[in-house]
């Protein structure tokens, strides 16, 4: 089928001459009028093309919830060098790749109910490219709305607080390369007729090979891998942002030794349609009518760090989602509602999928960096890193 946004590439491509997949991909998803991400409100759910960890309901906010109040009172405690500073009375809450605003809500909804003087301090920021998204923020934030100070598709800055993001670094648009024999190659996105094809060339910039040598990538010949320059970008750019507080990321991806190792020697670059991972069919199926499907890599967790680290963030640890949930209270999520109640089994199941073994608990990954907050003791990390 051939898509508005087809059209758009194609011509793109015949006058400036073939782009990188990074930029392949950043159309694809992002373009303002026929991107995936930003032609509709909402991509994930049931009617979606795949589930996150905010589509099964709202213990997942809460239990970010518990994890942000601390923060709050982490940043109130830490120690600044003479003369200290009066605390700041406002307390930020950033949500980047917030879409129209679910996941704060349910934060905000926990907030209110559970620590009324962190929810009163909260000023919310919500990151969201899609103007469709960012329209629909309002509703969905409801009572919550009056906190929202910010919207739009960029980070604000001088925040004091916490910048927070869900699935957001595996959406960035990565570069393609591929191993040979005589050096690496990056993979471009090129016209053949009426279809796009993938050719490869020589590298568009050295950040491609500095950024492998920096994670300590061996790229054995024939091997095929992304690297994601957006999203060590957008970590140093949120760094910036951060004037005090925490970054805390959520997403799926592995260590740079096995990421760029045998066991994803074809790469990671996929699609999602109606949740399911598509096949390749003539060419790469993320090639196939951009603009109607998601396109999702891997996220390299050690160039994520390394990129916190040299823009002036702590490590503060990183773990499966399993056992940072499960840090944070999943007893007494799974206590109320009545444990005979129809809503009662909804979180029971909601709570077996965040934490499940080989699904979304040991699959996504939390990563938590400080900013000028010393090394606090952080429920969440209670567990210790353990990272599978």
């Amino acid at each position: 089928m051939r898509t508005p946004l087809l059209g758009v590439i194609s011509r793109r491509i015949r006058q400036h001459g073939p782009i990188t997949v990074a930029e392949y991909v950043r159309l694809a998803l992002y373009h303002e009028e026929y991107g995936y991400y930003t032609a509709s409100a909402q991509r994930s759910g049931r009617s979606g093309d795949f589930f996150t960890s905010v589509d099964l309901g709202p213990v997942f906010g809460e239990l970010l919830a518990t994890q942000f109040a601390e923060m709050r009172q982490g940043l109130l405690s830490a120690e600044d060098p003479p003369p200290r500073p009066e605390p700041d009375p406002w307390f930020d809450l950033c949500e980047a790749a917030a879409g129209n605003g679910r996941l704060s809500r349910d934060v905000l909804t926990h907030l209110a109910a559970r620590y009324p003087a962190v929810y009163r301090s909260t000023r919310l920021h919500l990151v969201e490219p899609s103007a469709g998204a960012r329209a629909a923020q309002v509703s969905t934030l409801g009572p919550h709305a009056p906190l929202l100070t910010s919207s739009g598709p960029g980070l604000p800055v001088a925040l004091k607080g916490v910048i927070f993001a869900n699935e957001l670094l595996d959406a960035l648009p990565p570069h393609a390369v591929v191993m040979r024999d005589d050096g690496l190659r990056e993979v471009f996105v090129d016209v053949e007729g009426s279809r796009l094809v993938a050719r490869e060339g020589q590298p568009s910039t050295p950040r491609l090979t500095a950024y492998l040598e920096s994670v300590g990538a061996r790229l054995e010949t024939g091997a095929r891998a992304e690297v994601n320059l957006a999203a060590a970008d957008w970590v140093a750019d949120a760094a910036r942002a951060l004037q005090r507080g925490f970054l805390l990321l959520i997403d799926y991806g592995h260590e740079a030794r096995r990421l760029y190792g045998p066991a994803h020697a074809a790469g990671t670059l996929t699609t999602y349609r109606r949740h399911v991972s598509e096949a390749f069919g003539d060419g790469p199926a993320w090639l196939l009518e951009p603009g109607t499907r998601d396109i999702t890599s891997h996220v390299d967790l050690t160039g994520v760090r390394l990129a916190a680290e040299a823009a002036g963030l702590t490590t503060l640890g990183i773990l499966d989602q399993t056992y940072f949930l499960l840090a944070l209270g999943l007893g007494e999520a799974s206590e109320s509602p009545a444990a005979d109640s129809p809503e009662a089994g909804r979180r029971r199941l909601a709570l077996k999928t965040l934490l499940m073994p080989g699904g979304l608990g040991s699959t996504l990954k939390v990563l938590v960096f400080g900013k000028a907050v010393g090394r606090p003791p952080l429920k969440g990390l209670s567990l210790g890193t353990r990272l599978t």
